[in-house]
């Protein structure tokens, strides 16, 4: 499948039927690793999110949204498949742990594996259509999102809006749709897909939210097209569709370029920092410089005169906190994040309590002495390079006058700094463990191990709600 055939017959049209004409035989080897590693990512972050309030609100909600016994409700039972898709959709996205991927600046695997999963238990789906259902879902969503970004990302946010595609992909693959099905699917997902930024301004669940309704969107768009229900045929590229709607410098031809040959799921970033990802480039160039002088966080405090970080414009509009009041709006703040890095050497949960956080602001005393210290700017080719690159310059000027530098295109995690299936799966355990045991946790991990072959994802799934 070409950008010339999807010229041909329409963008929206060809992406159908490449999702529907595709099977498990035609994923190369690494997208079948990559699948294991993006079910691992995700599964993590959904039980260690799913006891958080955000989470519990929208369990106690979809209890109300139909009674079932379909799918998995993590840390919360059972319940219909759209359910379970909407409270693990927005379980996954609570921590900031969850993957990322820089080109479309989308979050992944919250909407699509939440649907994908969900809807793969309901028809006792195996482990192979799951996999491929969740290659499919990232291609889609992440297609799309590259095809609207940048401009798009300055209202839109693209987990809520361009991922509701990738999980009507999913789960169409998982319905096995016909063609004319799966493009009415995709109709009726490109008229709910939403999700704007301005939930940021007041750190409100509404960025929860978003994945979890990308995943409920996206069951209801492919069941509702399986049962005849149409959607308009190019929801994308029409003259009111999604492209012209969302962005004002889209490119079409993103969606179908190396389609079938590039998988976008090996494109993936795995976050090793539990807040934006904006900030991640400057947290690791921060923790090299620490780890260099050997500092503690009295020598790092003693030692700094001040910090500049020089990053890219969409970027700094999301993390340009300078004094963050709550441990959200501290995971969306570069400044913060860099401070807790240079002084701590780590940007986990812990950095994120609720107790270093009160009415005047920030409690940590040696955060809150080093914060006024930072400063954050824009620089406009760091910008250019954006989505491309996520650049961030960090200069650390010390108080003997010395100067240390340090910057880097991507943050650890993206496929230039690479992580091991190893760290990815230590990262689960430590997730999971302190909440439900180790126990649980080795036997949560042995499942996902196991996922990939098991003839009946339902059955193997026992024991996860």
């Amino acid at each position: 499948m070409t950008a010339t055939i999807a010229g041909t017959v329409g963008t929206t049209r060809a992406l159908a039927e490449f999702l529907s004409d595709i099977g498990y035989r035609d994923l190369p080897p690494a997208v079948v690793d990559e699948g294991y590693r993006a079910t691992l990512d995700w599964l993590g972050s959904a039980l260690a999110g799913a006891l958080e309030p955000p989470a519990r609100i929208a369990q106690r909600l979809v209890q109300g949204l139909g009674a079932g016994d379909e799918s998995t409700v993590l840390g919360a039972g059972r319940g219909s498949a759209p359910a379970a898709a909407l409270a693990n959709g927005v379980a996954s996205h609570i921590l900031e742990l969850d993957d990322v991927h820089k080109g479309s600046t989308l979050h992944a695997a919250a909407p699509v594996i939440s649907a994908a999963l969900a809807v793969a238990e309901r028809e006792r789906a195996s482990g192979r259509a799951l996999t491929l259902a969740i290659a499919l879902g990232y291609d889609a969503a992440l297609r799309i999102g590259e095809a609207v970004n940048p401009s798009h990302y300055r209202y839109w946010h693209p987990t809520g809006t361009a991922a509701t595609f990738g999980s009507a992909a999913a789960v169409g693959s998982i319905l096995r749709l016909t063609s004319a099905q799966m493009l009415d699917a995709l109709g009726t997902a490109g008229t709910q897909a939403a999700g704007l930024w301005e939930f940021n301004a007041d750190g409100a669940m509404s960025k929860h939210l978003h994945p979890g309704k990308a995943a409920f969107n996206g069951v209801l768009a492919a069941d509702l097209a399986r049962l005849g229900f149409t959607g308009a045929t190019r929801i994308l590229e029409g003259e009111r569709g999604f492209f012209r709607a969302t962005s004002t410098g889209y490119d079409p031809s993103r969606v179908t370029d190396r389609l079938g040959e590039q998988w976008k799921i090996t494109e993936n970033c795995y976050k090793l920092h539990s807040c934006c990802a904006h900030t991640h480039t400057a947290i690791d160039v921060a923790l090299d410089i620490r780890a260099r002088h050997g500092w503690t966080a009295r020598d790092a405090l003693d030692a700094i005169a001040h910090v500049d970080l020089e990053t890219y414009g969409a970027g700094y509009d999301i993390v340009n906190d300078p004094k963050p009041s709550t441990p959200y709006r501290a995971k969306f703040s570069i400044a913060y994040c860099t401070a807790a890095a240079l002084l701590e050497g780590r940007v986990g949960l812990e950095q994120f309590s609720p107790d270093r956080f009160g009415d005047d602001g920030i409690l940590e005393p040696s955060i809150a002495a080093l914060l006024p210290r930072v400063r954050v700017s824009v620089r406009d080719d760091l910008t250019r390079a954006y989505p491309a690159r996520w650049p961030t310059n960090v200069i650390v000027t010390l108080r003997d006058g010395c100067v240390e530098r340090g910057m880097n295109d991507f943050p650890r995690g993206n496929p230039e700094y690479p992580v091991s299936t190893e760290t990815l799966e230590d990262k689960f355990v430590r997730l999971v463990g302190p909440r439900y045991g180790e126990a649980f946790a080795r036997r949560a991990l042995d499942t996902v191990r196991s996922l990939g072959e098991s003839a009946d994802v339902a059955a193997t799934l026992h024991g996860l709600g």
